[in-house]
């Protein structure tokens, strides 16, 4: 059973690359020598090649043998609350790390909400770009000397090169989805 399942990956990345180089099963059994009958029983797991066949193979297909082996990761695309990250402050304001693993990617996307009457602590300049989309409520967005009131489903987006906070001066709680660029934290 080992063996089968190990020849059948072996044949589907056989296949994948023959396909991804344009190559027919008798152009890549001239390349190699070999038959194209073989090819073909190679490519559904039904034989298992010599190290020396596939690396002539592997080689041929224009890739190494360690990249032919490397294991694909993986990539996540959905996350869900169990994986995200809270930080509640003492005036009950939370944010939640939506991607946990957003600090190794361009984007930090982040879900917050401000409790009445509170403001988040004011952010120094830094490189980069911030985008908020207000779910509910109401906030002011300060950048430098200016304030700009943002209401329930309304977007902001700006620089964020200058002094930048945000505060809620309504009688709800604001909840917002805010994303910046790079992550920093």
């Amino acid at each position: 059973m080992e063996v089968e399942y190990v020849n059948e990956k072996i044949g589907k990345k056989i296949r994948d690359l023959r396909n991804q180089n344009g190559l027919t099963q008798q152009e890549l059994a001239d390349r190699t020598e070999l038959t194209k009958g073989y090819i073909s029983q190679l490519e559904r797991g039904q034989v298992t090649p010599s190290v020396i066949t596939l690396l002539d193979l592997i080689e041929c297909l224009g890739t190494t043998a360690s990249e032919f082996f490397e294991e694909a990761h993986e990539e996540q695309i959905v996350y869900s609350e169990d994986g995200f990250f809270e930080k509640i402050d003492e005036g009950q304001n939370s944010i939640q790390w939506i991607v946990p693993t957003a600090q190794n990617n361009q984007m930090e996307p982040l879900l917050v909400v401000i409790q009445p009457h509170q403001t988040l602590p004011e952010d120094k300049p830094h490189d980069g770009e911030e985008f908020g989309y207000l779910i509910e409520g109401e906030i002011v967005l300060h950048l430098d000397e200016n304030t700009y009131d943002v209401k329930e489903g309304q977007s902001f987006y700006y620089p964020a090169n200058r002094m930048h906070y945000i505060e809620n001066i309504s009688d709800e709680p604001a909840k917002f989805v805010w994303v910046s660029t790079p992550p920093s934290f």
